[in-house]
């Protein structure tokens, strides 16, 4: 009744797994941000992470919006790859959420100065608060994955050695 290879569970790879969060962050996130933007919850345009490399004028088109849409998957992917690698063994969702808050800080307060945006203070508050909370939920989804793949991983190589 010894611990055999077969019975280990592998553990977690920590690229693969924060590139696969980070993907589905950015879909789902991503889409959601679409969302907002269609009924106009927010005035940000979709495609805002592509002002350094597109044209306004192409990033308000549907190609642009997929543009954008593309672009903060990618991103996505990055934040989920430094977050997994810095901060995964963190428990709770807290960390997830200050890390949503931070990276919706250095896009909308830095952004506005690299001109990815306009600044905050200028934008229409359900703007504001809009992707204020969608920053807020990505960052608790990247952060909570993690969390949880990590703890439980935890739990399986403890539980791993009581057999």
């Amino acid at each position: 009744m010894g611990n055999t290879v077969s019975q280990r569970r592998p553990k977690t790879n920590p690229l693969f797994f924060a590139i696969e969060t980070g993907f589905f962050a950015g879909l789902i996130w991503g889409g959601i941000q679409w969302l907002l933007s269609v009924f106009r919850f927010t005035k940000v345009i979709p495609g805002y992470l592509g002002e350094p490399f597109f044209q306004h004028k192409f990033l308000v088109t549907g190609a642009g919006q997929l543009a954008g849409y593309l672009l903060f998957i990618g991103f996505s992917v990055l934040c989920s790859i430094v977050y997994v690698l810095l901060f995964r063994k963190i428990k709770g969702p807290w960390a997830g959420m200050l890390y949503g808050i931070l990276w919706w800080s250095v896009l909308f307060l830095a952004g506005s100065w690299l001109f990815l945006m306009q600044p905050p203070f200028r934008l229409p508050w359900d703007s504001v608060i809009s992707e204020f909370c969608l920053y807020l939920l990505w960052g608790l989804f990247i952060g909570y994955t993690a969390a949880t793949e990590y703890t439980d991983e935890r739990k399986r190589e403890s539980s791993a050695g009581l057999a």
